[in-house]
């Protein structure tokens, strides 16, 4: 599922960059593996003995990614489709209970800054023989899904095996070539397979954010904030990995024993602070639209859509992971979301809990019992992985104030056109607003009278310090 995305350029030593920089020192963030991890790091993998070197994989990802989680090959097959998804085998580089793994669980996820990255293993072993990298062959773990003509997944298959990519690719270049009609088979599929799942999506009552990307540029000496929105091949990728963690999780269901990524449906409260903040940024939200409905028919080449979308990621923090075992399954399977059971199991190089659902999948499709090691941590894996989760939510919030300090420092006093969005119950005449212009949240603190939940605002900017990472506003 998305988180919200922010870049940055500049030199170094500019003081958005050094903010950034002093935040990693408050968080005790962990920028250096110790010797003993890097060299578990350096140690050979344990190699399948299935050979599967043969199929094309590509892999599409940013320009400049490295770690390569995932690697994918699709062809149509008698009445359907075929998806063949390598994610990165970890697990044959970790000891089990050895320092890389105690690092791991350390880190729990790859935190993502305006900046730079904090990886969860070292980039010697993520960037390097674990990565799914073109002209490298490398253990994975490959799932086959037969699908029907719709998209409907018939039979799933996850074994170990060795792969080799033949071609890294990124998403302008790929929608590029599906646009052009130029792509190859198995390239060209992604449209009509993506296409299908979404509206499989549809029916079932699933969201998927498109969530842009936030840029924030420096030039002479201000800052300007721009969003990269998504192209349609980032929602089909997305697609096939929402595919895979399906199926991942019908599999941990059937066999009694799993890792599940839930999310409960949003609260009334939670919804009602997006409608104002959909008022806010002039998003006509009629009362009888659904929020799956409104955000389907969102723009993110728009920048107020965009920014929409941006806090739209908020529903999803109630998600979390719930762990079940010897057949007992939980109340609550399914993720509101994506409207299904659904587990992450596509992403290992950059978050824990991938690694030990993969081996829970393995274990299932050959009628075994996972290995100990992945039973042993099952029970603090959800408590794990919801610290590095708040972790990483408090550096993307804080990043948020940072950059948004940074955009605005020189208009202190400035008056600005905004909406109330979000009250405090005990503390009424202090708030949240959303501007129109630039479309950022910030705090406000009023006079002596109750702020105006819901209702438009001048507000005056009365401080923005990305030193400090605050920005506040007063009633203009």
């Amino acid at each position: 599922m998305p988180r919200r995305r922010i870049r940055v350029t500049g030199a170094a030593e500019a003081p958005l960059r050094a903010a950034l920089r002093a935040l990693r020192t408050e968080l005790d963030v962990p920028e250096s593996f110790a010797p003993g991890v890097l060299a578990e790091a350096a140690r050979a993998p344990r190699l399948p003995s299935h050979d599967e070197t043969d199929i094309p994989l590509f892999t599409i990802d940013p320009p400049t990614s490295r770690d390569l989680d995932q690697a994918m090959h699709l062809s149509r097959r008698p009445g359907g489709f075929r998806v063949r998804y390598a994610i990165a085998d970890v697990a044959a580089f970790v000891v089990p209970g050895g320092a890389l793994d105690a690092e791991a669980h350390r880190r729990v996820t790859t935190l993502y800054f305006p900046d730079e990255k904090v990886p969860l293993h070292p980039a010697e072993l993520s960037e390097g023989p674990a990565s799914l990298l073109p002209d490298q062959t490398c253990p994975a773990v490959l799932w086959t899904l037969d699908l029907d003509a719709d998209g409907r997944t018939e039979t799933t298959d996850v074994r170990r095996a060795l792969v080799r990519s033949r071609a890294k690719l990124d998403y302008a270049h790929v929608q590029k070539q599906i646009d052009e009609g130029t792509a190859e088979e198995p390239l060209a599929l992604l449209k009509d397979i993506g296409l299908l799942r979404e509206g499989l999506e549809v029916e079932r009552g699933g969201i998927s954010l498109n969530v842009p990307e936030q840029e924030i540029v420096e030039k002479d000496g201000t800052y300007e904030l721009a969003y990269r929105a998504p192209l349609p091949a980032d929602g089909w990728n997305a697609q096939i990995s929402l595919l895979t963690g399906m199926a991942a999780a019908e599999l941990m269901l059937a066999h009694g024993t799993g890792v599940l990524r839930t999310l409960p449906a949003a609260p009334d409260g939670a919804v009602g602070r997006l409608r104002r903040t959909a008022k806010a940024l002039h998003i006509d939200w009629p009362h009888h639209v659904s929020y799956a409905q409104l955000i389907r028919s969102l723009d993110p080449h728009q920048p107020h859509h965009a920014a929409f979308l941006q806090e739209c990621t908020t529903l999803l923090r109630g998600a979390g992971y719930t762990v079940f075992r010897d057949g007992v399954l939980p109340e609550v399977t399914s993720h509101a979301a994506v409207a299904a059971p659904y587990a992450h199991c596509t992403a290992p190089l950059r978050r824990l809990a991938d690694r030990y659902a993969s081996e829970i999948c393995l274990a299932a499709v050959a009628e075994q019992a996972p290995p100990h090691w992945v039973l042993a941590a099952l029970g603090e894996l959800p408590k794990e992985m919801a610290d590095g989760t708040r972790r990483q939510g408090t550096v993307e919030r804080e990043c948020v104030d940072i950059v948004e300090a940074a955009l605005l420092k020189d208009r202190i006093g400035e008056v600005f056109d905004g909406c109330v969005v979000d009250v405090q119950e005990r503390e009424p005449t202090v708030g949240t607003v959303q501007l129109e212009s630039p479309a950022v949240f910030a705090r406000l603190v009023g006079g002596p009278a109750p702020l105006p939940l819901g209702e438009r605002l001048r507000v005056r900017l009365t401080q923005a310090d990305p030193g400090t990472a605050k920005v506040r506003f007063a009633p203009a």
